[in-house]
């Protein structure tokens, strides 16, 4: 049912069909709702009154409240400035216009009362105020209340349009007039009423134009509370149908293959950490609904080694597995390293990646069919329809977020009855933001790595420090060990100063002459068998470094490797930074990471690298990546099959907001799984404004 929040904004007084037309495409607000939600970015304090005595040059915007008593002109042309001399009878303050002048000055008017806002600033020893804004005293709202006024982001082409904050914010004005006493509640009265929160209409009236700082943060807790409340319940209700709807296999057996496994062929003691999460998804296999669970761990803490676990008891009970990767080099490493792990096991293992022969696949297809393969590994060359299962019951995602929704639905829909899916992924994921993108996703984390593993040792340096870092090199060659050194582009860029990685080799073979030493290089312009190639020497020991691009993120596993050299390191996020760090530290010897960096280094990019010196602890840095970068920019939450588009609520600031949303949620859905009480009937309603898909997303993760 429409109501006056969807009306088109053209219609509303002082927006019209040019200024509806600039607020769509800048802003994408096309209905009133859109722009009643759309919120000030921060607020200015109009409650006080400064007297020009006050003012000094520090100052952030302020209000004074006096007359203008005497008007000049100064200059010529573009010289030209208009000064207007404001007195409050505590003193003189200059206010000053360098444009607009002949439109400002026949609006002044001498001996008047203003209340003049802006930032003072001092010039030749006096204080003045730039291009303030002017109100009249008698109809000011500053003057009569005082008020905390919203600032609105804008664009450029906005501003060129005149479509500033302060117009905004007029507009916002006349929006509020037009539904006052006509906006529906849009949640439940006992859930106002447990959470201690106001009405929608105040919440969104002091949202705008709020009379004081507790107005303010009362109407703002309610409209995050209900941001947050709706994402999670419309996450957790699809959760919860996907677990009344969909049936999954049962492994209620654990036989043969996995115990042997545990007994006589793990290489180490599995750590607290994985035992823990092998309890956690056996608990889910064995309960005959379908598992859908996301495992965290940094890298080279044993993710791997728990799926292969999986696969063992899907195995034991009929069933057949896929592993997908989103590289090549991944899904080669993947079957390679899960190839000799079941060393002298009855498992068949079989790979299919862009590069498989066809032959190779066509008997690849005919195992899969006939049951006689047990785990297939491989990239998207799985999701082709022509890869049938006889009976698919686990489906394993590594690194999930590099494949999209559809990709992972093709996948799903391969089986009669939906595979129970594990995701795992790398790249620690921030608790508020696994709850948001992940939050239908049960959570597992490897939190522990495997005994004998040394922390690595993070070092930042700058240019006049690489003699020392080719020496230390060459000192960890003598001892045997290998070296990757990585930089952020290919070629020479005329837009980006960055080290480059033709360049950088070039330096590192003349540093690092043959035949004394080997030097590889892989980047992402390469085909795949010749990267193929570099890689697999270095893995074999017969290259001492690999210089590379960031290609080796994700992939290559060499336990030899040692040193980790990131070049121009301000240049990367910190996530990329963590990952590439865990391609070393993967034996038992201490390994280290060295971070080169120019000497100008940016406020984010040096809060960054001394993050990386002073912590290994991916949950740690990926808390702090959100906090830097804020959950639209992270890596791979564009993928996640839900945007993360919040008008008011912060992940980063509103964690404890998030969790007590998602707790009452799951108490709702507990007590009325389907919203079938009378008293959740706008809970329904609400829902079904927010479903964009029919398809069940969630069901594949």
């Amino acid at each position: 049912m429409l109501t006056i929040l969807d009306k088109d904004i053209k219609f509303l007084p002082g927006v019209g069909p040019k200024r509806a037309q600039i607020l769509n495409k800048e802003l994408e607000l096309y209905t009133f709702r859109d722009l009643l939600y759309y919120f000030p970015y921060k607020y200015i304090d109009r409650t006080k009154v400064y007297t020009v005595r006050q003012v000094n040059g520090h100052m952030q915007h302020i209000q004074l409240k006096g007359k203008i008593t005497r008007i000049e002109e100064i200059g010529e042309a573009r010289k030209k400035r208009m000064v207007a001399y404001f007195s409050d009878g505590t003193g003189v303050m200059e206010l000053v216009w360098f444009q607009g002048i002949k439109w400002v000055k026949p609006t002044l008017r001498l001996n008047h009362e203003y209340i003049v806002f802006g930032k003072p600033t001092i010039f030749g020893g006096k204080v003045n105020m730039a291009h303030p804004e002017l109100e009249d005293a008698v109809q000011s709202e500053g003057a009569k209340l005082g008020y905390l006024q919203g600032q609105y982001h804008t664009t450029e082409k906005m501003k060129r349009s005149f479509i500033t904050s302060k117009v905004i914010h007029t507009i916002q004005r006349t929006l509020v007039g037009q539904f006052k006493g006509k906006l529906m509640e849009t949640l439940p009265a006992h859930i106002i009423q447990k959470a201690k929160l106001c009405g929608i209409e105040d919440a969104l009236l002091n949202a705008h134009f709020p009379k004081n700082p507790e107005m303010l943060r009362k109407a703002q807790y309610r409209l995050k509370f209900e941001e947050l409340f709706y994402i999670q319940l419309k996450i957790l209700s699809m959760k919860t149908a996907r677990n009344r709807k969909f049936k999954g296999h049962e492994f209620s057996h654990i036989g043969y293959n996995f115990n042997t496994f545990y007994s006589d062929f793990i290489p180490f003691e599995l750590t607290g950490a994985q035992k823990r999460v092998l309890r956690e998804i056996r608990k889910d296999v064995g309960s005959g609904r379908q598992m859908n669970r996301l495992v965290q761990g940094d890298v080279g803490s044993g993710k791997t080694l728990v799926a292969l676990m999986c696969v063992l008891m899907a195995i034991d009970n009929g069933s057949q597995s896929c592993l997908m990767a989103p590289t090549e080099i991944l899904a080669n490493q993947h079957a390679a390293s899960i190839q000799k792990m079941l060393r002298g096991m009855p498992v068949k293992v079989g790979l299919l990646t862009g590069s498989t022969k066809a032959k190779e696949r066509r008997k690849l297809h005919e195992q899969l069919l006939s049951g006689e393969l047990n785990l297939l590994v491989g990239t998207h060359a799985l999701i082709e329809d022509s890869v049938v299962f006889k009976n698919l019951g686990l489906v394993v995602v590594d690194e999930q977020h590099r494949f999209g929704v559809a990709q992972r639905a093709k996948l799903w829909k391969k089986n009669t009855i939906p595979p129970h899916v594990l995701v795992m992924t790398a790249t620690p994921i921030p608790r508020t933001l696994a709850m948001t993108i992940y939050g239908d996703l049960d959570v597992s984390v490897i939190d522990e790595l495997p005994p004998g593993r040394k922390p690595i040792k993070t070092m930042h340096f700058f240019e006049n420090k690489r003699r020392d870092v080719l020496e230390f090199i060459r000192k960890q060659i003598t001892e045997g060990r290998q070296a990757y050194i990585v930089y952020p582009l290919i070629q020479e860029s005329e837009k980006m100063d960055y080290k480059n990685l033709e360049e950088g080799y070039a330096n590192i073979l003349k540093a690092f002459p043959e035949p004394q030493y080997k030097v590889s290089m892989v980047h992402g312009k390469m085909k795949a068998a010749e990267k193929d190639q570099e890689m697999q020497e270095f893995a074999a020991g017969k290259t001492q470094i690999m210089v590379a691009t960031t290609v080796i993120e994700v992939g290559v596993d060499v336990p030899n490797a040692s040193v980790m050299i990131i070049e121009s390191s301000e240049k990367f996020g910190l996530s990329q930074l963590h990952q590439l760090r865990g391609r070393v530290g993967r034996g038992g010897t201490q390994s280290y990471c060295i971070l080169m960096s120019d000497y100008k280094v940016g406020e984010n990019s040096r809060k960054r690298l001394d993050t990386m010196v002073r912590s290994t602890d991916g949950f740690e840095i990926a808390e702090f990546d959100l906090k830097l970068r804020g959950p639209g920019d992270l890596e791979g939450t564009q993928q996640s099959g839900m945007a993360i588009d919040l008008k008011i609520a912060n992940l980063t600031r509103d964690g404890q907001i998030l969790q007590y949303a998602r707790d009452l949620a799951e108490q709702i859905l507990e007590e009325d799984p389907a919203l079938d009480n009378d008293s959740h009937a706008v809970l329904k309603e609400q829902l079904k404004a927010m479903r964009k898909t029919k398809f069940n997303w969630s069901s594949i993760s």
